[in-house]
């Protein structure tokens, strides 16, 4: 399997190759060059564990990997690191179905693709004749830095540096980054918005850092997006072996979504032969995707708006690029991608089948959360809740009865000032500790350790810069751990393949 830019650059790489570069020269995303058919197979996938069933996926895909070297990055993913044995459970509340993905050390979907990525990243760089100098950088809406920050801990030979919107991400997620510990892990803090804090990590990437490997854990890498198309098979499975769908029949997926990655995996698990009916794509308060589906027109020139849901407050989708490429091919992509640096929209001259999508803005993610609690007792975040609005929306529209997904994508825990406050007023003005503690008593349970923990942990990471200071900032942080002779960095071999 190999790999091409979205941009047409005149490339080819091996999976290795792609998720060590990250992004590629030309400023385009790597995808892959077709999509193994698991149409025949769908029957005895559905038979696996979480663990097998990512081998059997992501093997095709990662054909430069030998069976030890995946086999091994697997089962360090989604072995201990996961509090539930399913990894990720299907579980029905209220007459809904909801995927939980926030199993993980960090509570939030990204530990789904994040918990896997470094041992990919580490093969890769070995395999390309790269063991040191290696720095990830990354920006994050807030759950996708701590889940990077955490996989990358400890790593030898590779750094992570962390950016993120200091006024965009909620006080749980802020505190989880600032207080991570690890010799080799930076966060820095942003004057600016998510897009801000997006367009300075790619302008680094552009400009470079003398003497380091740069590479991303954004879902821009292939190896971060490939990974979370193994939860929708196994939430097909799910349904199949708990709920009593009969194999071969289709289900929908309800994808609250920001930038676009997410349900990009479930539309790469359609392409493969998933049945999938419909992937809706569920919006906030800033609904540049539900626009684009509606008009066919991306305009990101509109007020961005900090909502509850700060995970997905992004106004430039850049996982969207990919499915422009599957859909019009790279000429275009380029064109599409030229237009929108340049006037911020482009008109796109397709269409993008199989897509649904619908919005919910805070007040109605409030009560979402509260009438799912009275309805079952079961509590939601405000992402989730999010996703559980814009499917209500979409059925009493469309009628459509297809048995229906919704992507839990992070626990409530992360966002408890939220989530107690659409519960009952009652709960307005407490802190995020106070919530929490609040949070515990209404689902009936312990506070999760990693947040729990958080109450009394100091802040290490204290670094704020303007998004003009950025590259500044990566450089002082990362000079921090200075390496002077990276002799290896001359004779890595990530070179493309041409035709």
């Amino acid at each position: 399997m190999l790999y091409h830019s979205t941009r047409g650059a005149d490339e080819e790489l091996t999976a290795a190759a792609a998720i060590l570069k990250g992004i590629a020269g030309d400023g385009g995303l790597y995808a892959p060059e077709c999509f193994p058919d698991i149409t025949d197979d769908l029957r005895r996938l559905c038979a696996m564990p979480y663990c097998l069933l990512a081998k059997e996926i992501l093997r095709p895909y990662l054909t430069d990997y030998t069976e030890a070297e995946l086999s091994e990055a697997v089962d360090q993913a989604y072995g201990e690191k996961f509090d539930n044995p399913e990894v990720a459970p299907l579980t029905k509340h209220g007459g809904y179905y909801f995927l939980e993905l926030f199993h993980g050390k960090t509570l939030a979907f990204k530990d789904m693709a994040l918990s896997l990525l470094p041992g990919l990243l580490k093969t890769a760089a070995r395999k390309q004749g790269l063991d040191s100098g290696i720095a990830v950088l990354t920006a994050t809406s807030g759950d996708t830095g701590k889940a990077a920050l955490e996989g990358f801990a400890g790593v030898e030979g590779i750094d992570i540096v962390v950016f993120f919107p200091v006024n965009g991400v909620s006080d749980m997620q802020k505190r989880q980054m600032r207080t991570q510990e690890g010799g080799n892990t930076y966060v820095i803090g942003v004057y600016g918005n998510f897009d801000d804090t997006q367009t300075g990590v790619k302008r680094i990437f552009a400009d470079g850092i003398p003497g380091v490997y740069l590479t991303s854990a954004n879902s821009i890498n292939i190896g971060r997006l490939l990974p979370q198309i193994v939860y929708y098979v196994y939430a097909y499975a799910q349904m199949i072996n708990k709920y009593g769908l009969k194999p071969g029949d289709p289900v929908n997926f309800t994808v609250p979504t920001g930038n676009f990655g997410n349900i990009l995996a479930g539309y790469y698990a359609r392409q493969m032969g998933l049945p999938v009916n419909r992937l809706i794509c569920a919006s906030n308060d800033n609904k540049v995707l539900y626009d684009f589906f509606q008009t066919h027109e991306y305009d990101k020139n509109r007020e961005f708006i900090a909502t509850v849901s700060p995970s997905m407050d992004i106004l430039v989708s850049g996982n969207l690029e990919r499915l422009l490429y599957h859909i019009s091919g790279s000429t275009l992509t380029k064109e599409y991608m030229d237009m929108l640096s340049k006037e911020g929209r482009y008109k796109f001259c397709a269409e993008a089948e199989g897509f649904a999508a619908e919005f919910a803005v805070w007040n109605e993610c409030f009560d979402g959360i509260r009438e799912l609690y009275e309805l079952s007792g079961y509590i939601i975040d405000t992402h989730t809740a999010v996703a559980l609005k814009a499917y209500q929306k979409y059925k009493n529209r469309t009628g459509d009865t297809t048995p229906n997904v919704i992507m839990s994508t992070a626990s409530p825990f992360k966002f408890p000032e939220s989530v107690c406050k659409a519960i009952d007023d009652k709960y307005e003005g407490m802190d995020a500790f106070e919530s929490v503690k609040a949070l515990s008593l209404l689902i009936g349970g312990d506070i999760p350790a990693s947040i729990a923990s958080l109450e009394h942990k100091k802040n290490r990471h204290t670094t704020v810069c303007t998004p003009a200071d950025m590259r500044d900032s990566a450089i002082k942080a990362l000079s921090i751990r200075t390496r002077n002779n990276l002799s290896s960095l001359s004779q890595c071999r990530c070179t493309p393949i041409h035709n």
